[in-house]
């Protein structure tokens, strides 16, 4: 597996496929800057993201002109002048059959969804939060879920020094209690998120997860989820992403894993595509 905390650029098609992680992470580093210094734009767009989770995603007038909505159309432009300048000197194609064009209109449907409720999603879980942010990279569902299950807050445990050590001691610190013994009532909830079938079901269940882990002060990798969230409405890589949510509940943090040069967080050993630094935020 590689991994990095810089942009990735496959020149081979797959960044078109990164476009909901890379609008996710245009919007969120930026508004949650300015969300937790209380500048008013941030905290208006903030307000206004909130007001649309659970909303369709263009299904409602009130949400045309948000931010991640504008990013990744950006991204899409970017991605479509790369696109012509590959092609440039190559014979022009053929018309365009409607079942690719379908197929196109499905794949951007996709994208803006995974977006939306993303981003949604964290507005949520960052309401009325200025001293921590919501959004971490290193922290996927899983691992999120996990820590609400053990009764914990927060991403840092504060126990005596013995006790630390001792947890230490198998390099699983987040991780030490048993999963038998961890709240049986979350994990059925998490649960219920990873038998979900389609959108709706999928998001009201997210929605539920993500204002328990608000309550706790747990954070989630946001860029991650929305690429997750844009795999998952592929069924043929559905299962992909529930055995990846599975395989990071039960994943052993600590020492044992691999954290960034940038101090971003956990890196999991699966095959997900490395994150983004505020760094590739944009404007």
């Amino acid at each position: 597996m590689t991994t990095s905390t810089g942009p990735v650029d496959g020149g081979d098609g797959g960044d078109r496929y990164l476009l909901p992680r890379r609008a996710t992470l245009r919007t969120i580093p930026r508004l949650q800057a300015g969300y937790q210094q209380d500048a008013p734009a941030a905290v208006a767009a903030v307000a206004r993201l909130r007001r649309e989770a659970g909303r369709d995603v263009y299904g409602s007038p009130t949400g045309w002109g948000l931010n991640h909505l504008e990013a990744l159309t950006r991204l899409r432009e970017e991605e479509r002048r790369k696109e012509e300048e590959r092609r440039e000197g190559m014979p022009v194609p053929g018309r365009i059959f409607p079942s690719v064009r379908r197929a196109d209109e499905r794949e951007a449907e996709s994208e803006e969804r995974a977006v939306h409720l993303a981003v949604t999603l964290w507005a949520l879980h960052q309401q009325s939060l200025r001293d921590e942010p919501m959004h971490v990279p290193g922290w996927p569902l899983g691992r999120s879920v996990r820590r609400l299950a053990q009764g914990k807050s927060g991403t840092r445990d504060h126990a005596e020094p013995a006790d630390a050590e001792k947890n230490l001691g198998d390099g699983n610190r987040d991780e030490a209690e048993p999963v038998e013994e961890v709240s049986p009532t979350i994990r059925k909830r998490f649960v219920r998120i990873g038998t979900s079938t389609d959108v709706e079901s999928l998001g009201i269940r997210l929605r539920e997860m993500v204002l328990l882990l608000r309550a706790s002060r747990i954070p989630l990798d946001y860029g991650l989820l929305a690429d997750q969230l844009h795999r998952w409405q592929n069924e043929n890589r559905r299962d992909d992403v529930r055995r990846t949510w599975g395989r990071e509940f039960h994943f052993a943090y600590g020492r044992a894993a691999t954290t960034s040069e940038e101090g971003d967080g956990v890196v999991l050993p699966d095959e997900n595509p490395p994150d983004y630094t505020v760094a590739d935020a944009g404007d």
